[in-house]
């Protein structure tokens, strides 16, 4: 006989300290998701949504790695569950990727010239100073800034 599959998650310990903050980061993300594009590019109607993204998967990595605050099973837990972007933050890990707002800027295919978004060029080497990626409105992501 096939398993019966049920609705209930069983949470681990810990998850009552951080469910209210990603409660209310989902709730941030559903108001993005339903606000109207209205006289935005079309770009832009996508930046909030990029942003909350990053700000969960942040909000996740810096308790787990940064201030080892929750558990190795809730920090996985929450990545299963979507909490938190998994491939965002194995680059969050390595060298000079530490402040990447996603993953779209750092994909060449994305890219005229084949090359990395604009925002992950340093301060210092760029010819204009103010710039916003086309990709999530990132204004500079660059390790060394």
């Amino acid at each position: 006989m096939p398993k019966v599959k049920t609705n209930r998650v069983n949470y681990p310990e810990g998850w009552e300290l951080i469910e209210p903050t990603l409660r209310e980061l989902q709730a941030k993300m559903r108001e993005a998701e339903n606000d109207p594009d209205d006289g935005k590019r079309k770009c832009e109607g996508m930046w909030p949504i990029f942003k909350i993204a990053h700000q969960k998967s942040r909000y996740v990595f810096d308790l787990y790695h940064k201030r080892k605050e929750i558990s190795k099973e809730l920090y996985e837990f929450c990545l299963e569950q979507g909490y938190a972007d998994r491939n965002l933050i194995a680059k969050w890990k390595k060298p000079g990727y530490e402040r990447l707002c996603c993953l779209r800027c750092m994909q060449p295919r994305d890219h005229n010239f084949q090359t990395t978004c604009v925002c992950r060029v340093p301060k210092h080497l760029r010819e204009e100073k103010v710039i916003e990626c086309v990709h999530c409105g990132c204004a500079g992501c660059a390790s060394g800034d």
